[in-house]
């Protein structure tokens, strides 16, 4: 458009030159003209001003219409201008529709892709879940047919336990059932030792439960195991065979999530090693695979009350205990050895076993005196009774105290245990041997009491501290725990009721105070798994207690007296004599008793003047008050158990093993020592016993 108005500009300038120079040349030839005019009679040529007029309206004209024609553009311009944007908008337009179809077809694609995926999550859901419905109902099924506890009241019960039928054939006869009493294993001087002993017996039969209910800080657990290897005072092997239920473990357990533990009841003694951990649970105990069920010799355990606090982690775990304590004593009390009381048997009203398994009155001479009206003496008798109670309880002082710490690194399992134990009692110093045989007798040729600490009155209390320390170790030895071997052990003065034997913790000295005995208990195991069913199995073991011998010069007892006629009016000893004559008995004169001088006495634990004479032959049979001599063995062995040793092993089979329960077969053997201290000329004692078991066990599933 300004084109066209530059063009018009230019236009006008011309015309307008166009026209200055045809005025200017009509100025210089005018005359001629209008003679010419005048002469032709002409019209006049149009002036200039209309030309102008004519030329400014032409370009009036034209200007007008290049305005109508810019105008013209400008519409066709906005039109075109319009419809670009119009063919912009509907590109955009159809560009969107076009990305919308596009995202609409994808979203079709992943749509039908989905739903691909989803019909094929349908199908393996559908699947799963019919799977899982038979599961569930096979679950269900299961739970209703063979449930595997019982549920009562927001807690479950799981029922445990096995029946079994056993024997048992020793070489040498101990007057025991299945359980070996290892320190009755007859020395080779006691009629026992040439009689052998079978029994069958379905007293090991176990029942079990555990009680065990969720709470939201932890668990409660209470658990009860028991079996019928009780003795009732009506059982016997005549008849019934009546064997009473007996305790074997029982406690309440509060476990925390964060892994403290506070147990308390009759347990396994927190000294017994755990398979892993530390545990209250019997199946977590590790026993021995032995069908004698008093283990093997050397085998560290007791069952006993007792409080425990445990701390678990994952490789690790740490407790405490406070068990039910007992002192086993044996003591040789001979001469002047003082009198001390540090037990007893129970008190039925106690609820503690008062019976007795022997009274045993012995009759000696006290001394002799004139049998009135004769020349004669007669012999003044004295009777001691002496009770064996078929149990000691001993006056414990406070609870044996035990730690242990258990690890399980990831190969094999480790303990470390420490025990601590505490004794006491009141000693007699005025009560000894001698003076409860003779205290108040003369010496007829002396004058002087026999015992002169007759006198003495009075009793001293005295306590003891007690304890030892041990450890255990169980590693594979072999991939699959195929191969297993264990040892374990525990020293100390005073630990020998936790040994297998059960051999005394303390004797007395020549004072009668108590002393510890050193005791150590030892057990080696090895255990191969052959297959799934088939487990064999050996353990060589042992314990011992050391010798305490306070046997001197000064510990010393009289002999029984020997009669002696002093006639009247003696003046010196000399003059009485053990053979009078008929003259002398007719002058007058006493009988009485006359000691020899005391001779050297045992004093404490395995002494080396105790007399093992019988223990190298067999002695005559005793004698029974009762009148029957049949049944009690004659013999006599005074040694004190030095040591018990035995090597065992066996095997277990599964005949089977599955939701039905497990049926086993065992077999095992046992070839067991026991030694005692050698006494008295270097005698000593020794017995060896060959020992079978069989076992058929069904156990619960």
């Amino acid at each position: 458009m300004n084109f066209k108005l530059c063009t018009a500009a230019a236009v006008i300038c011309a015309a307008s030159l166009v026209v200055s120079s045809a005025y200017a040349a009509s100025d210089g030839d005018g005359a001629a003209k209008k003679h010419h005019a005048k002469k032709d009679q002409t019209p006049p040529p149009p002036s200039v001003e209309d030309q102008i007029n004519a030329l400014r309206n032409e370009l009036q004209g034209q200007i007008n219409q290049l305005k109508s024609d810019l105008e013209t553009k400008d519409a066709e311009l906005k039109q075109a201008q319009q419809q670009a944007v119009d063919a912009q908008a509907a590109a955009a337009k159809a560009q969107q529709s076009a990305d919308a179809q596009a995202a609409a077809l994808t979203d079709n694609t992943a749509a039908v892709t989905s739903l691909q995926t989803s019909v094929k999550d349908i199908n393996a859901n559908a699947a799963s879940l019919a799977s899982s419905i038979s599961d569930t109902q096979t679950s269900i099924k299961k739970a209703i047919d063979h449930p595997d506890s019982l549920h009562y009241k927001g807690v479950e019960i799981t029922p445990g336990g096995y029946m079994a039928g056993e024997t048992i054939w020793r070489s040498k006869a101990t007057g025991g059932d299945i359980p070996t009493a290892f320190t009755s294993i007859p020395y080779e001087g006691s009629d026992l030792y040439s009689l052998s002993e079978f029994y069958g017996s379905a007293r090991q039969s176990r029942v079990s439960g555990m009680v065990e209910g969720k709470t939201s800080w932890g668990t409660l657990r209470g658990y009860f195991e028991g079996d019928w290897l009780g003795t009732g005072i009506t059982s016997n092997n005549n008849q019934s065979n009546s064997y009473v239920f007996r305790q074997r473990v029982v406690w309440g357990s509060a476990i925390t999530n964060s892994g403290w533990a506070f147990t308390g009841g009759q347990l396994w003694s927190l000294a017994t090693e755990d398979k892993v951990g530390i545990s209250n649970l019997s199946g977590d105990i590790l026993t021995p695979q032995t069908i004698d069920p008093n283990y093997v010799a050397g085998f560290v355990w007791t069952r006993q009350y007792g409080f425990r606090v445990t701390y678990t982690t994952k490789h690790a775990a740490i407790g405490i205990a406070a068990e039910n304590p007992q002192l086993l004593y044996t003591a040789s009390l001979a001469g002047n050895t003082p009198y001390a009381v540090l037990g007893s048997a129970g008190a039925n009203g106690g609820l503690y076993n008062a019976a007795v398994s022997g009274v045993t009155a012995t009759t000696y001479v006290q001394n002799y005196t004139n049998e009135p009206g004769t020349t004669t003496y007669l012999p003044v008798y004295n009777t001691i009774t002496a009770n064996s109670n078929i149990v000691n309880y001993s006056f414990n002082q406070a609870p044996d105290l035990i730690v242990k710490a258990a690890f399980d690194p990831g190969w094999g399992h480790y303990e470390i245990i420490g025990i601590g134990r505490f004794g006491h009692e009141t000693v007699y110093p005025g009560v000894t041997t001698d003076i409860v045989k003779y205290g108040g007798q003369t010496d007829i040729e002396t004058g002087a009491a026999v015992d002169p600490k007759a006198s003495t009155a009075g009793s001293v209390y005295e306590d003891i501290l007690l304890g030892g320390f041990g450890g255990s170790l169980r590693v594979p030895l072999a991939p699959a725990n195929k191969l297993i071997f264990g040892v374990k052990g525990l020293y100390g003065p005073g630990v020998g009721r936790y040994g297998d034997s059960t051999l005394s913790d303390v004797t007395a000295n020549a004072a009668g105070y108590l002393r510890p005995i050193h005791n150590l208990s030892g057990l080696f195991t090895l255990e191969a798994n052959v297959t799934p069913r088939l487990l064999i199995w050996a353990d060589y073991g042992g314990d011992y207690a050391g010798r305490d011998d306070y046997s001197t010069s000064a510990t010393t007892t009289l002999g029984s007296p020997s009669a002696v006629f002093c006639p009247t009016g003696f003046t010196s000893g000399s003059q009485c004599t053990k053979k009078p004559s008929s003259s002398l008995l007719a002058a007058g004169g006493s009988w009485g008793g006359t000691w020899a001088a005391p001779s050297q006495a045992a004093v404490g634990y395995g002494s080396k003047m105790l007399s093992n004479s019988a223990c190298t032959s067999i002695a005559a049979p005793g004698y029974n008050t009762g009148g029957s001599t049949g049944f009690l063995p004659g013999g006599s062995c005074g040694a004190q158990n030095r040591d018990v040793q035995e090597i065992t092993g066996g095997w277990w089979y599964d005949i089977y093993k599955g939701d039905r329960g497990r049926f086993r077969q065992g077999f095992q053997y046992g070839y067991a020592v026991r030694e005692g201290w050698d006494g008295a000329g270097g005698i000593g004692a020794k017995g060896i016993d060959n020992m079978f078991w069989t076992s058929l066990r069904y156990y619960i599933p």
